[in-house]
């Protein structure tokens, strides 16, 4: 089998995460007195990590580091506190993982949210199935830099061309461009397929079982 190890991304891939983390921006904005947005709004913002959401999810004209920062802050203290209120796994994607198990393939998630956070909610939704497990911790790159992925992978024992990336956004497509990982897009998150295309996906998952297809796929 080619590849040894699958990367996933978290939010709109893994699991419908939106619910709690719209509520708990939400709540942050509330607290100050900004405008709230409808739950369908926030899935377009989501990819980059909680700092870039506040600065998003702020009017435009409120969008001062300090601002932000502190959106940010309270948000994440909101969001720690019911990580798992509305949060579930999209359909299919606890037996695909006990069956890229079963096959011996090493799974790991790399996701832009905080890690507390990214362990608690894996932990939760899939607790023993992942080999590891990494958010974003201060000091540290995010995605789209590869130097995530290469710590990991150098990790497990993976070359590049050995792992598979899976993920809902142009986020994890570049990520998986400047890692020189092949990737594959899953059209069920938090981006329109046409999102995807431009972004260069080559390889798309319209079912969990279609990453088992591909995963066995040599010429990807």
């Amino acid at each position: 089998m080619r590849f040894k190890c699958v990367i996933f991304d978290l939010d709109g891939t893994l699991a419908d995460t939106i619910g709690d983390i719209a509520a708990s921006m939400n709540r942050a904005l509330a607290e100050r007195a900004f405008p709230l947005l409808a739950e369908e709004e926030y899935p377009e913002k989501l990819g980059w990590g909680i700092k870039k959401l506040a600065f998003l999810a702020l009017p435009e004209e409120k969008r001062d580091e300090k601002t932000v920062e502190d959106l940010a802050a309270r948000a994440s203290r909101f969001y720690a506190e019911e990580p798992l209120n509305k949060t579930k796994a999209y359909p299919g994607i606890r037996e695909l993982l006990a069956e890229l198990k079963r096959r011996k393939i090493k799974l790991a998630v790399i996701t832009n949210k905080p890690d507390a956070l990214a362990q608690t909610v894996v932990e939760g939704l899939f607790p023993g199935i992942f080999d590891d497990v990494r958010g974003v911790l201060p000091n540290r790159p995010a995605k789209p830099d590869p130097a995530l992925v290469w710590d990991l992978l150098f990790d497990l024992g993976c070359s590049p061309r050995q792992a598979l990336i899976v993920g809902d956004s142009e986020v994890d497509l570049e990520t998986s461009r400047r890692a020189e990982c092949p990737a594959i897009a899953v059209s069920w998150g938090f981006r329109p397929r046409k999102v995807l295309e431009e972004a260069g996906a080559n390889y798309f998952a319209d079912t969990p079982e279609d990453i088992l297809k591909l995963v066995s796929e040599t010429k990807m």
